[in-house]
């Protein structure tokens, strides 16, 4: 999704949208993107995979092949029963959907980010550019670490989102990443797609 460009994801249930305003068509193309260290501790085990105790609220996100480092804002619902995004102002930082299990815990943790804005790209930019294998790590409140594998990225046409699988109850600690993505149609000020890469629990 974009600060930029209109984008919607289908909530837990739902598929109304969330329409943003749309960019310019001169947001220039980025170079290759940086790469961003390992976080330097030691990954922990969740705490609830068993069902017993809950694992801590997530508040960073590193994703070192495509160059994101970021802090996580909470994501909730709209009024129309949409899914939250960040604002105009938040564009490279990314947020976890609060209705969502926490990661690291059973089911699939939604994590959403803008793809650009007006000013270029923002902080899901290269997502679609992930590869299965790489690593995802979310730093938690308590200094735990949740590392994930990607398994896949798929790109999805709005009208088809995958609601059932992004939002469904899952039998492992699952990771969904969401952002905008394929054409940009600048007549409606909206991409046509959805990007969301999955990713499963390694430690």
């Amino acid at each position: 999704m974009g600060a930029g460009a209109a984008g919607y994801f289908a909530t837990h249930g739902d598929t109304r949208a969330v329409h943003l305003a749309a960019r310019p068509s001169t947001v220039p193309a980025p170079t290759s993107p940086h790469f961003s260290p390992v976080p330097n501790q030691t990954a922990q085990p969740p705490g609830d995979l068993n069902g017993q105790s809950q694992v801590a609220l997530p508040v960073k996100l590193t994703i070192p092949a495509i160059g994101v480092k970021t802090s996580l804002i909470q994501l909730g619902l709209q009024a129309n029963g949409s899914l939250q995004v960040p604002d105009a102002a938040q564009v490279d930082e990314a947020g976890w959907y609060t209705e969502s299990p926490r990661p690291g815990a059973v089911g699939g943790s939604v994590i959403a980010g803008h793809v650009d804005s007006f000013k270029g790209p923002a902080v899901f930019y290269w997502l679609r550019a992930l590869k299965a294998g790489d690593k995802v790590y979310v730093t938690r409140a308590d200094g735990t670490i949740a590392e994930f594998n990607v398994n896949e990225v798929q790109e999805y046409p709005k009208a088809a989102f995958p609601t059932s699988i992004v939002y469904g109850a899952q039998p492992d600690a699952e990771l969904r990443l969401i952002t905008c993505g394929g054409t940009f149609d600048s007549t409606t000020g909206h991409y046509l797609s959805n990007i969301i890469a999955y990713a499963t629990l390694v430690q």
